[in-house]
């Protein structure tokens, strides 16, 4: 008998699977969707060349063609998930580069013909804090009265030197005010954190997911670093090698990052997918079942829930920076 709430099939948190399946009652599957978006790190307005581990596609690699409409992406790839699963159901995913960066009316015609569509329950839309100005958040929340409506939001991690390095374009802070400004909307937020960004140490990566299970979020996804070819970090990596975590390191990590998470938060991912043509490293992160099953059993083994570390008393003492702590936006 399973002894976490938020689980159907053994695991120790709060499982994507037990959430999609408790609130709509059937198999749900997420459709990847490219829409075309640029990114403000890409375009100039912040940067150019974007976050130094993103591929071209703009961390939508396993998106649907660009070159295709939105409509003829989301036939495609639904047509294979209903192969496995013929009674499924969808989340519209928009997922390559950064989905609120134009201005409100693209959005609305992006977005809202999936609205018409009987075999989607929601809306999933990928970006970064520093694409949510009032204008976007307004229609943002006019968009979750008419859908269920799952906002994607960048954060990688909490530490601005590390943030500096991998040329985010943004500081803790911005992340803190856009998410603050969904927040006030009632809009439903799930967290991106990165595992093994360059130089920084465990403590540093356990100080991120201490402070993002201290926000009102909603849901997590924790990946791991990937190094893929051509990209501004393979060139850095190929010229002057930093450590990269083991596999042993980052199971270990994830396990004590969980016990850090509040167990109503939703667990969206433990481990990112790469393109296998395209990975230089990690190479142990192509064998990802095998990487679940094994946080599966370092949990058991060390008989670790998600939220098991959060007591009022080590909530009050927890090791996180002072710079880290969020702040209300002026």
């Amino acid at each position: 008998m399973n002894t976490f709430p938020y689980s159907f099939d053994n695991k120790r948190y709060h499982t994507y699977n037990y959430f999609l399946k408790n609130k709509y009652k059937q198999k749900i599957a997420k459709v990847s969707l490219n829409a075309g978006f640029t990114c403000p790190n890409r375009d100039g307005t912040r940067g150019f060349g974007g976050c130094i581990f993103c591929s071209d596609s703009g961390s939508g690699d396993f998106a649907g063609n660009v070159h295709d409409s939105l409509q003829k992406q989301f036939e495609n790839v639904s047509a294979m998930m209903r192969r496995k699963w013929p009674d499924c159901q969808f989340i519209a995913y928009f997922q390559a580069n950064s989905n609120t960066y134009a201005p409100v009316k693209q959005l609305k015609a992006t977005f809202e013909p999936f609205l018409q569509q009987k075999d989607v329950v929601g809306l999933a839309i990928a970006t970064r804090p520093d694409c949510l100005n009032e204008d976007v958040c307004d229609y943002l929340y006019e968009l979750s009265q008419k859908c269920d409506l799952y906002i994607e939001l960048g954060l990688q991690t909490i530490h601005n030197q590390t943030g500096q390095f991998i040329h985010r374009g943004h500081d803790y802070q911005t992340f803190l005010d856009g998410l603050s400004r969904l927040r006030n909307r009632k809009i439903d937020v799930c967290v991106h954190i990165i595992n093994g960004l360059p130089y920084e140490t465990r403590k540093m990566m356990l100080e991120t997911a201490k402070a993002v299970g201290q926000l009102d979020i909603q849901g997590i996804k924790i990946h791991n670093l990937f190094i893929l070819k051509n990209t501004i970090l393979h060139h850095i990596y190929e010229s002057k090698p930093f450590p990269l975590l083991s596999r042993d390191e980052y199971i270990s990590l994830v396990v004590e990052q969980l016990a850090y998470i509040p167990e109503h938060i939703v667990v969206e991912r433990l481990t990112g997918d790469a393109p296998i043509q395209d990975l230089v490293e990690p190479l142990w992160s192509i064998k990802k079942v095998t990487i679940l099953n094994d946080i599966d059993k370092l949990m058991k083994e060390k008989n670790i829930f998600q939220g098991s570390y959060l007591t009022k008393e080590n909530i009050k003492n927890a090791d996180i920076p002072l710079c880290c702590i969020r702040k209300d936006p002026e």
